[in-house]
């Protein structure tokens, strides 16, 4: 199973949507906690199944389940939590919320993007969640798209 990533900052949105054409996805789950700010841009929940299906054939999901708590990410970006605090207590939710048991597989069989902020994995949810599912699933290739992708 291969499971992309994607973050939408600093992208315009054919870079965006190009790269996730590009790469074949089917289907995009959006794993943040806020997608209705005007911060969201082309990116806003509302918009995107249109967008998504328009552009490139793709169903659109937006999957709480995999979100953080509003209470880490206001920790996390107002520096009152650490990155190393941060990824240790949303690991910790996944297991709390039991992701592996909740989550149907068949979201990820046809080419899948879990869609997120942040221009690169490192610092971003979307790389932990991959990462906890290969520890519990398996068999699971991460790509995560990059900017370099789109230019």
């Amino acid at each position: 199973m291969r499971i992309y990533t994607i973050g939408f900052s600093k992208r315009s949105a054919p870079a965006f949507f190009g790269a996730l054409r590009q790469a074949g996805i089917k289907r995009c789950i959006d794993v943040r906690i806020s997608n209705t700010s005007q911060l969201a841009g082309f990116t806003k929940r509302g918009d995107l199944p249109f967008f998504f299906e328009e552009i490139c054939g793709a169903e659109y999901v937006h999957e709480p389940l995999l979100s953080p708590t509003l209470d880490l990410m206001r920790r996390y970006r107002q520096g009152r939590a650490d990155w190393n605090a941060y990824e240790r207590r949303f690991l910790e939710l996944m297991a709390e919320r039991k992701i592996e048991d909740k989550l149907d597989r068949g979201l990820f069989d046809d080419p899948t993007a879990l869609l997120c902020v942040e221009t690169t994995p490192e610092y971003c949810h979307r790389r932990l969640i991959v990462e906890y599912l290969q520890e519990k699933w398996g068999n699971i290739t991460a790509e995560h798209l990059s900017q370099s992708d789109t230019m």
